[in-house]
């Protein structure tokens, strides 16, 4: 299935937003022309809460010509079904790879979002989530292997999923006294090669704004 180049492509989302960064790395590997908007998470507009997605009022939305896509992983695997004239393609062709791919998207979105989500609030021993993390990584490491990305020689759908959760290392690190590097050094390679793309690294936000963002988000929440 193809898309005309001159298609309306929206990402309505909020800067700081790690799962936004995803559609955006994704349109921009491919070339697609989009426009971002920026959704004020304070003061959410009624295009995202009436319109775009009533239904979990959550970012990020995918609008294409008109038509709203929800859900980070959702929006990447449409991406490339309807871009798939354009390279590169980002989930595998052979079902049981493409089935892995999933598999491994799902356990990054619940074990390593999940561990930052309770270290950003505290509702957890600190000790314990700092724990918890580095055996995520490592399980994740382990998966890499010596292969360059988790696809194989080029970046690919889990890539995407994986590298934006890059952002949050610096504070996590700086907070929990850690460094991922020490106990990860080939996932931090993987990082670096993911780096050097444009596409990549013009997508991810500053790791610095998105510390100032959890600390924004504690203060908002009261947690000290």
């Amino acid at each position: 299935m193809g898309s005309d180049d001159d298609d309306e492509v929206v990402v309505l989302s909020s800067y700081v937003n790690v799962f936004t960064m995803r559609p955006r790395m994704a349109l921009s590997l491919k070339g697609v022309h989009y426009e971002f908007k920026e959704e004020d998470m304070e003061n959410q507009s009624s295009l995202l809460l009436q319109e775009m997605n009533p239904v979990h009022k959550k970012i990020p939305v995918l609008i294409h010509n008109g038509k709203p896509i929800c859900e980070s992983l959702i929006i990447l695997e449409y991406i490339d079904e309807v871009w798939n004239h354009k390279s590169p393609l980002l989930l595998p062709s052979d079902p049981y790879k493409r089935a892995q791919a999933r598999f491994w998207a799902d356990f990054i979105d619940k074990k390593i979002y999940e561990c930052l989500k309770a270290w950003v609030f505290k509702t957890r021993d600190e000790k314990a989530i700092k724990e918890e993390q580095v055996d995520n990584l490592k399980v994740l490491e382990r998966e890499l292997g010596e292969k360059l990305y988790f696809g194989g020689e080029s970046i690919g759908f889990l890539d995407l999923v994986l590298v934006t959760y890059y952002t949050w290392f610096l504070a996590f690190e700086k907070e929990v006294n850690l460094s991922i590097e020490a106990e990860c050094p080939k996932l931090i390679e993987w990082v670096k090669r993911c780096l050097q793309n444009e596409s990549i690294s013009s997508s991810l936000v500053d790791p610095l704004k998105l510390y100032d963002f959890v600390l924004h988000k504690r203060k908002i929440a009261g947690v000290r």
